[in-house]
């Protein structure tokens, strides 16, 4: 579940907002994780990519679930390949062998909510939200995943609004768009806030080149 466009992540949204339910055939392994390792499935999708191998994502709501199939559980490492094949094993026994393959399955694990937040703050209009505010101070406003940031002119006019009420008004206004589309209530407004940079920072130190910027 790597973008909003996944067929697992739209597969799994409808889950989430009650329009559909999980596939059947998947419901004694996802009761067999949920019990064996203390979390909740919330979707299964079994898939084969181009290069032939067959796939089980395993789909979760939050991070801590899914990263709990890490190594040591820890963010941006391998998966736990003990606990990947004692899945792999159950599907094996669960599974209609005439439906799916299981044999040198590879199993994954993936969580809702980080791309449910990307989806909602992607869909901010930022357009709208710059003519919203009406501020010449501001050249433009860019986003990346879930930070949106208001670029002004001069390092000296960042100076100026960093830690200004104008600011909390940019955040305010940037939320209240967000929130539109936050189906599932993940964003709150007191762990939300905007980042601010300048035209002149990135001109002299990124070359005016996104990929530079973002890459940094």
């Amino acid at each position: 579940m790597l973008s909003a466009s996944d067929k697992s992540y739209q597969e799994t949204k409808k889950i989430m907002l009650g329009k559909e339910k999980m596939n059947s055939d998947f419901k004694p392994l996802a009761c067999f994780i949920d019990n064996t390792f203390h979390v909740k499935v919330v979707n299964i999708v079994y898939d084969t990519i181009r290069s032939g191998l067959t796939r089980l994502n395993i789909c979760f709501e939050f991070e801590y679930e899914s990263q709990s199939f890490n190594v040591n559980g820890e963010r941006c490492t391998n998966f736990d390949k003990r606990k990947q094949q004692i899945i792999a094993n159950k599907f094996g026994q669960t599974a209609d062998n005439e439906k799916y393959k299981t044999k040198d399955i590879f199993i994954f694990f993936s969580a809702f909510k980080p791309v449910a937040m990307i989806e909602a703050t992607n869909k901010i209009s930022l357009e709208k939200l710059q003519k919203q505010l009406d501020n010449k101070d501001i050249w433009t406003i860019s986003r990346l995943f879930t930070a949106v940031t208001f670029f002004l002119y001069t390092d000296e006019q960042l100076k100026i609004y960093q830690n200004s009420s104008v600011k909390k008004s940019w955040a305010d206004n940037c939320f209240n768009l967000l929130k539109i589309n936050d189906k599932f209530d993940y964003f709150k407004r007191n762990e939300f806030d905007i980042y601010l940079d300048s035209k002149e920072n990135f001109d002299n130190n990124y070359k005016s080149n996104w990929m530079y910027y973002y890459k940094s």
